[in-house]
């Protein structure tokens, strides 16, 4: 069996491939048809087929795996360490899935999840994908203004928090914020489900707030039933930054996303039932989803659930973890490896990983220098893979469940079954050749596990990814690509105004609203600039309605300060801009359109390009003048 063989024939023949990996889970009914593909670009995967995601994670290892070790928490911030078996969690799942029923939560309602990383965060998934109840993570360090945004859109019954976070070293208190953003959005939830870890005070709202404790104890025997869904059904919403300022809320089915994940569990992670999956990204990005919470026990394996840094207590804490659980298949960012990089490389010694057969990275582009330095130090394999929220699962890696195909440095690797993956020109549509920039899109239908549609916004769903490639309805990416000879595909970068730090999506164009807000501020760029340790930071530019008013130094200084915290208190930290240039115009073509690529290319040291439409060229100089040293 190759890898290419088994792509050929996942593109000619879907429906004979995915009936058979279909088999990896447990169906409650069958199926009556694999793929409906009637109204393009919408796919509806295993029509008819019943299922459940928390019966395929929880319940059907339970006669096999009921005392081993399925959620396995980690807190370097608190102390504390928890592990549930198989058995523990499900239990502990049912209590939370019966709190949830009393408070009218049922099948198609929401539940937003804004949570620290404790057991209950993911307890409460597995309980709304029990009952058939719609989950939507928030990432804990969103500010309330992001947070509202979400509750507006997703409209939830029940909101699941806590008391706060912790991040290195620091309480992040998380029911302030929730209760500011319930204050801003226009959709009130009915109630509050709030985990008291003792971190911060909670001033709780009468009639509202709803104490986790308290509330596990009166349903402590509960027994909760799994509610079957039929598999196109929807299992969560998801936010995804966007080139608009309102986020996209990605849309999950249940059955096409249970297979997925199982299949790639075999395929591309290579994890076997007993083993031991660490993930070290967060429940609020699609990672966490995927390969935290749903994937590793699909495939029977206990899952790591680490609330800290890579380098708290110190630099060879993730390595510890690895060693004292036995990692087979860890899962982590970048970012997390460059900043291991500016430590003593000894720590990557210091504990027993051979249990690890391989380290894989996504979030944002692995570089080679950085890929080499872990690869070498851990003396293991390191698999880089490329996907997206979208998608749920990787679209570029290699899958040594199928073949071992060997790894390419600066490559995430070759197109994964399931996905027809072109590089398109930009203008014509056209397949480019061999080593030609084009745009990675995908031919529809997009396989299993992928974003049925924007939740409540079809119309959106196509207008955002199905045309941008003049005369063709193919899946965009937004990511430039090209790819070698021997099929290995490179990103270059992003197509669109969407910046990628730290592994954090963010548009720009949100930014950019929330810097204007400021009322010292007429209007604003925000441009993605390459960054050695977080792959991209936000870089501004702002004209200010009065620029007299900053005419000294320390006045520049004190207003970009005053900025970069509305950013915060709007976005939370993760979106603040590395700095905020002041000019006195921005640099824009004749028809108003400003050139953020040719800002980004003089913040990066590069040509700033074709300026044949640029309005007035001494914009550019300012911008030059502005990122210019000294």
């Amino acid at each position: 069996m190759d890898l290419s063989s088994v792509h050929r024939r996942s593109i000619e023949d879907r429906e004979g491939f995915w009936a058979e990996q279909a088999a990896l889970i447990d169906w409650h009914k069958p199926f009556d048809k694999v793929l409906d593909f009637t109204n393009p670009p919408f796919t509806r995967w295993f029509v008819g087929g019943e299922t459940n995601l928390c019966h395929n994670a929880i319940d059907r290892h339970l006669a096999t795996l009921g005392d081993r070790p399925a959620l396995i928490f980690v807190s370097t911030e608190t102390g504390e360490e928890r592990i549930l078996t198989f058995a523990e969690l499900h239990r502990e799942v049912m209590r939370m899935a019966a709190i949830m029923q009393a408070q009218g939560v049922g099948k198609g309602d929401r539940v937003l999840i804004y949570m620290p990383m404790i057991p209950e965060a993911a307890i409460a998934m597995y309980a709304c994908a029990r009952i058939g109840a719609i989950h939507s993570v928030v990432f804990g360090g969103f500010a309330s203004h992001s947070l509202a945004t979400r509750i507006d859109d997703a409209t939830p019954k029940l909101i699941v928090s806590a008391d706060a976070g912790s991040r290195a070293g620091k309480v992040v208190p998380y029911k302030p914020l929730l209760d500011e953003a319930i204050a801003l959005a226009a959709h009130k939830p009915a109630r509050v489900l709030l985990v008291d870890r003792k971190l911060a005070p909670m001033d709780l709202v009468a009639g509202r707030d709803l104490d986790y404790a308290t509330l596990r104890a009166a349903h402590f025997d509960a027994q909760v039933p799994v509610t079957w869904l039929e598999s196109n059904e929807i299992s969560y919403t998801l936010y995804t930054s966007g080139t608009t300022g309102k986020p996209k809320g990605v849309q999950r089915d249940v059955g096409g996303y249970a297979v997925a994940l199982a299949a790639s569990m075999k395929y591309i992670y290579c994890g076997n039932p007993g083993e031991t999956y660490f993930s070290s990204s967060d429940i609020g990005w699609v990672v966490g989803h995927s390969y935290i919470v749903y994937g590793p026990l699909l495939a029977g394996m206990a899952t790591i659930m680490y609330e800290g840094t890579p380098v708290r207590p110190d630099a060879g804490i993730l390595w510890q973890l690895v060693e004292r659980f036995k990692v087979t298949v860890m899962f982590s960012a970048p970012t997390a490896i460059r900043v291991l990089k500016k430590q003593d490389p000894a720590w990557l010694t210091r504990y027993d990983t051979s249990s690890l057969r391989a380290l894989f990275l996504a979030g944002e582009p692995l570089d080679e220098p950085t890929a080499k330095w872990i690869a070498e130090g851990l003396g293991r394999p390191v698999i880089d893979n490329y996907w997206q929220t979208e998608t749920g699962w990787p679209i570029l890696t290699v899958a040594h469940g199928i073949e071992k195909t060997p790894t390419r440095f600066g490559s995430p690797g070759m197109a994964m079954y399931g996905y027809d993956v072109r590089l398109l020109h930009e203008q014509t549509g056209e397949e480019v050749g061999v080593n030609e920039k084009g745009v990675v899109a995908i031919v529809p239908p997009l396989p299993p596990g992928c974003m049925q549609t924007v939740w409540r916004d079809d119309r959106r769903f196509v207008d955002t990814y199905f045309t941008s490639i003049p005369g063709r309805q193919v899946y965009s990416t937004f990511d430039w690509g090209i790819r070698d000879a021997d099929g290995y595909y490179f990103i270059l970068g992003r197509t669109d105004d969407v910046i990628n730090v730290a592994g954090h999506r963010l548009g720009t164009r949100e930014i950019e609203e929330s810097i204007s807000s400021h009322p010292a501020v007429a209007e604003c760029a925000v441009v993605g600039v390459a960054d050695q340790l977080k792959g991209q930071v936000a870089i501004a530019f702002a004209v200010l309605k009065d620029a007299g008013s900053v005419a000294a130094a320390d006045q520049r200084l004190a207003l970009e300060g005053e900025i970069m915290r509305t950013v915060d208190r709007q976005l939370g930290a993760v979106a603040r801009p590395g700095r905020v240039h002041f000019v006195t115009v921005l640099p824009k073509t004749r028809s108003g359109k400003v050139l953020r690529r040719s800002i980004q290319a003089l913040c990066e040291g590069r040509d700033p390009g074709d300026l044949t439409t640029i309005e007035d060229p001494a914009a550019l100089d300012q911008v030059r003048s502005a990122v210019t040293p000294g």
